[in-house]
């Protein structure tokens, strides 16, 4: 399984990006979803999950009520949308796909992990 993270890029303070994660080599429609992202200097945290039917979402307490995330299981993608962005936000963010169906917070349930998608939000 291959996954591609796109739509990041360089957006003011208050703007919005919207992520996406196209999965390839086979489906991920009954796996879990997951965004998570890094930025210079700091570990790896988690933003953003999804489950296997869309119906159970987790977020990260810094993302919630700014960032959306969704996924559309006959394109085999996940989107994170990110609205409100602050400069924290700075960071490269990476798309999961899990081995259960649930919406996984800890990183070390997903086995599938994109190249990253570099996000930097300016003051």
């Amino acid at each position: 399984v291959q996954l591609q993270a796109s739509g990041g890029g360089l957006v003011q303070a208050g703007g919005s990006l919207r992520l996406s994660c196209a999965a390839s080599g086979r489906t991920l429609s009954n796996n879990g979803m997951g965004w998570f992202r890094q930025a210079p200097g700091k570990e790896r945290e988690f933003v953003a999950a999804i489950s296997w039917s869309g119906r159970s979402t987790n977020y990260a307490d810094s993302v919630k009520g700014r960032f959306t995330i969704s996924r559309d299981n006959a394109k085999n993608t996940v989107y994170l949308q990110m609205n409100s962005l602050k400069p924290e936000d700075t960071a490269v963010y990476y798309c999961a796909g899990a081995q259960g169906s649930g919406g996984y917070l800890s990183p070390s349930l997903y086995t599938y992990w994109g190249q990253g998608t570099q996000v930097t939000v300016s003051s």
